[in-house]
């Protein structure tokens, strides 16, 4: 468990922020696969008395907390390492709520109100991205949970395997023109232009409708539960691409809260 605080925080694009963490604990702080990501504690601003947990017993150190004194917690992937300056970047996804007389999301709170010297606990939960031997290219899939990850996995896979990208964002503001990736990338923007769209619909339906380049390829899907299994099963089912060339990971569920 890292114990950290805000270095900086800048709005990328109109449903994305990016927030530098930082501190000597990150010298613990591994670099292990492209997609690494932890979980995020973190209070409301205006809540000075919320205990931040200091070991991997986490949970059983929250339970002996009143529910005021508890954290939100959310899972983050590490976009970038900073290591010249102890820090790492996470970029967060903001929702808009489809009912305005909701509270906005803690995690868009968070990121819209966090200023340098906040403090935040982090819990590094590893990778999942894990090409299989053999394969010629890559195919991600992801929303825009998904959009970090992904973009580091280009850029930390740039002059290696090739990829075919098909990328679901919020709106066409959120695509981001300036990537590092292999060369003989291809990478499919889609924006939403209809807000009640669940997420990942696009995404899932654009990749069935791709035409693949030749040869053995790995998948890494993430995002909304129903596009990670979505992709899993119409590759599986319809490709015949074995079961061990795919790895996927459900973030969350539309409409519901997730840690």
């Amino acid at each position: 468990m890292l114990s950290l605080t805000v270095q900086a925080s800048a709005q990328i694009s109109p449903h994305f922020m990016s927030v530098t963490l930082g501190g000597d604990d990150v010298q613990y702080l591994e670099q292990s696969g492209y997609d690494q990501s932890g979980r995020l504690f973190f209070a409301d601003p205006e809540d000075d008395d919320v205990f931040l947990p200091s070991s991997e017993r986490w949970i059983l150190q929250l339970t002996l907390r009143g529910s005021k004194q508890r954290p939100h917690v959310r899972t983050y992937s590490i976009r970038r390492f900073r290591p010249e300056s102890s820090a790492f970047d996470i970029e967060v996804s903001l929702h808009e709520s489809s009912d305005p007389q909701k509270p906005a999301a803690p995690g868009n709170r968070w990121a819209l109100t966090a200023r340098p010297g906040a403090k935040v606990a982090f819990l590094d939960e590893g990778y999942s991205y894990a090409p299989v031997p053999g394969v010629t290219w890559q195919l991600l899939v992801g929303d825009e949970s998904t959009l970090p990850a992904i973009l580091a996995i280009l850029e930390r896979s740039a002059g290696t395997l090739p990829a075919e990208v098909f990328l679901e964002v919020p709106a066409p503001e959120d695509i981001r023109s300036e990537i590092t990736a292999p060369p003989g990338t291809t990478i499919h923007w889609l924006p939403r232009s209809d807000p009640r769209t669940k997420p990942g619909v696009l995404a899932l339906q654009a990749m069935k409708q791709a035409q693949f380049p030749g040869g053995r390829f790995y998948t890494w899907t993430a995002g909304e539960s129903s596009l990670a299994t979505g992709v899993r099963r119409y590759l599986v089912g319809e490709r015949r691409i074995p079961k061990s060339d795919i790895s996927f990971r459900g973030y969350f569920s539309h409409g519901r809260a997730s840690l």
